[in-house]
């Protein structure tokens, strides 16, 4: 053999011997994947074609007291498109954008045709398969998403893509909405109803394993470990909307008038101890206007001034201290304590005049001489009634925020207990106590002694079903006796009657109440920059009383700041709204009329409906020659007059008091869309009256009570 035929059968040899090595090192290979990494990598692969995914549970509804929605959870979507979907043809795409863009402006308005034209084209051209077209769609925004060009085809065909998120809306808007609160768990922020409740609320969410398929949908895949969402519990709360509402828009319309820093209203029910109303309102200098951020009525503690002489006149009376018919007299108006000085606020006080008139007129010189020549000698004894009283403690109410009062004891805490503390204690000052703490004493009162917790929860339910029920709880079945609190009752009324809350007697029905005008103390005293927190608080009607209010107005800066002149008005605008609107005080309370029995007209109604309403009750009615569609009645003696009534067309009218089809006609007529909420009377709108009628304006009408 020649060298040249050793020298191929060499190299033949070692490319089959590599052959031969290949062969033997890709079947070892593949040995070790199918035996040893196989099961990793079939795992891998298993991964990205299954997944476990969250089932969101659906948050609990918060109820008014007649289960209208106070806070419930909508859903909401991210809109996306597919825009580089293969299954859009770029003829389709060119064709039919000018109509997607201008359909997209006109469902959301904020952005124009132009900018989802450049953003279409774009996203078209850089192959985006998720591009972003809007957040927070409604769901009728997807539906008539579900209705444009090229979209209408679907998710495979048309790009479309919503990703269903939940958001928390309140239907009635910002009403009452400190009291109904927020949950943000990122930054730990429980607040109101929704955070109180939150574990009753929230539910819990559920797992389901999907496998994807063609196209990257996902579906589910039958699992044993799958866990099925479980829904959040209802909770039903005391508030009345439409008392919520009225107390709102008194306190509002007094903070605007003296230009003050914040206020609160609870309304509470004397029997029950149910919360039918609490407006907290404070100044923003951000918006330059007036918001619910801060629950003034539970979380702050304030000197309650006067309004806690009740207080001291229980302790007195109860102690058999005084009477009521027994003689004062100040041969100046102004009464030394130490190296203090006591004046009355109004002057009144000076010379003789009995304990009755003390309260009535709000004498501080009268009622700190009182309870100091009493309980000087022995001042724990003053305190501790306090105590027993429950004054000391908070009323636990389910809102979380609600601070311990601070009344100080002359053993307990003897190195804050000065000379002068019981004189000023007894008039309200050197005491910090919340509103509600104030309305849950006078509450007590008005209920013959006995005094029940504040409550905001009344029931939770599970789909529409009562599942746990709340009872009033009694603090206190006789705060005092039976004696000592007919007593007060007296002293109060005799404050509308003949004292300080003149200004709330009225015809219709008895008030019984306190005025309280506090100075507010700069740290180190009361003598620097004169800032008031103005109260009135009471109940009605007095010879029987349902309800109990308080209100307390916080640094009001004009057209004065004493209590019965700043507060009353929102007490008076209440308990009118209340006593008009509620049957069971109309059949006992009023008398027997001519208004009566006159039938209540809406304000104003459509002419034929109301001639024919006066008709078919038999009531004869003036006639009227200025003829115009739209009329309010006018009643005289036993017969009804109509006035007409004329709306300019280019603003929005004032429909309160109308009733909800006249309402819509009126403002459809005038090209305006609207929106209805609850049932009844019209109660509010949400665009104010005499604003101008733009092009899409949409009114939100709630309806209630009126």
């Amino acid at each position: 053999m020649s060298n040249t035929d050793r020298d191929i059968v060499i190299r033949v040899a070692l490319l089959y011997a590599g052959i031969l090595l290949t062969g033997i090192a890709i079947l070892f290979k593949a040995t070790q994947v199918f035996t040893v990494e196989g099961a990793e990598l079939r795992k891998m692969a298993q991964k990205q074609e299954i997944r476990t995914f969250e089932l969101e549970s659906s948050r609990g509804n918060i109820l008014a007291d007649e289960s209208s929605l106070l806070a419930t959870s909508v859903p909401i979507f991210d809109i996306r498109m597919d825009v580089g979907s293969p299954n859009i043809t770029d003829e389709d795409f060119n064709n039919k954008l000018d109509s997607l863009a201008y359909a997209l402006s006109t469902l959301f308005p904020d952005q124009s045709k132009n900018y989802f034209k450049r953003l279409l084209v774009k996203a078209r051209k850089n192959n985006k398969r998720y591009q972003l077209i809007h957040r927070k769609a409604t769901y009728d925004q997807l539906q008539a998403l579900r209705t444009f060009p090229i979209l209408k085809r679907g998710k495979i065909k048309g790009g479309l893509i919503a990703v269903q998120r939940t958001r928390r809306e309140r239907p009635f808007g910002e009403l009452a909405a400190r009291t109904i609160g927020f949950v943000n768990e990122t930054e730990n922020l429980y607040v109101g109803l929704e955070g109180s409740y939150n574990n009753v609320l929230k539910g819990t969410d559920g797992k389901q394993v999907r496998r994807r398929i063609n196209h990257g949908d996902w579906i589910p895949v039958h699992d044993k470990n799958e866990i099925e969402p479980v829904n959040g519990k209802d909770i039903k709360t005391t508030i009345d909307v439409n008392i919520q509402d009225v107390a709102e828009q008194a306190l509002l319309k007094q903070l605007l008038y003296h230009k003050a820093k914040m206020g609160t209203a609870i309304v509470m029910e004397v029997q029950t101890g149910h919360i039918k109303a609490i407006a907290n309102l404070k100044y923003d200098s951000k918006d330059n206007f007036y918001k619910e951020n801060y629950n003034f009525g539970i979380g702050h503690r304030i000197e309650p001034g006067s309004t806690f002489k009740l207080a001291s006149i229980l302790c007195l009376l109860e102690h058999k201290k005084v009477k009521l018919t027994d003689s004062l007299f100040f041969d100046h108006p102004w009464v030394n304590y130490g190296r203090r000085t006591l004046k009355d606020a109004h002057l009144y006080n000076h010379g003789r005049f009995t304990v009755r008139e003390a309260f009535e007129h709000s004498s501080n010189m009268g009622i700190s001489h009182i309870v100091y020549e009493s309980y000087k000698d022995n001042p724990a004894q003053y305190i501790d009634q306090l105590y027993a009283m429950h004054l000391n403690l908070p009323t636990g109410i389910e809102i979380k925020g609600e601070p311990n009062p601070i009344i100080k004891h002359p053993v307990k805490n003897k190195k804050i207990w000065w000379s002068t503390s019981l004189p000023w204690m007894s008039i309200g000052y050197e005491v910090l106590i919340t509103p509600l703490q104030v309305l849950t004493l006078y509450n007590a009162v008005a209920n013959n002694g006995k005094m029940v917790k504040p409550m905001l929860v009344t029931e939770i339910q599970q789909d529409g079903t009562t599942i746990e029920k709340f009872e009033t709880t009694v603090f206190n079945q006789q705060i005092a006796s039976p004696s000592t609190i007919s007593q007060a009752q007296s002293l109060l009324e005799g404050v509308v009657l003949r004292g300080t809350g003149k200004r709330l007697k009225n015809k219709w029905y008895k008030v019984a109440g306190k005025t309280g005008t506090a100075q507010i103390s700069e740290g180190k005293g009361y003598h620097g920059k004169r800032r008031y927190n103005a109260t009135f608080v009471g109940y009605f009607p007095a010879d029987n009383p349902r309800y109990s209010i308080i209100v307390v107005i916080n640094e009001p800066t004009d057209n004065g700041y004493y209590g019965g002149l700043v507060s009353g008005p929102v007490f008076k605008e209440i308990a009118d709204k209340i006593f008009a609107t509620s049957i069971s005080l109309d059949n006992e309370y009023l008398s027997d009329t001519v208004t009566a029995k006159i039938p209540m007209i809406d304000m104003p109604s459509w002419d034929d409906d109301a001639i024919k309403v006066v008709e078919e009750l038999g009531f004869s009615f003036l006639a009227y020659t200025d003829r115009s569609n739209w009329v309010e009645p006018d009643i005289t003696n036993q017969e009804i007059g109509f006035s007409p009534v004329n709306f300019k067309s280019d603003t929005i009218p004032n429909i309160k008091g109308m009733n909800a089809r006249d309402a819509v006609y009126l403002l459809e007529s005038l090209g305006v869309q609207t929106k209805l909420k609850g049932r009844g009377k019209v109660v509010a709108q949400s665009i104010k009256p005499g604003t101008a009628i733009k092009e899409n304006t949409l009114v939100e009408i709630r309806l209630g009570r009126y």
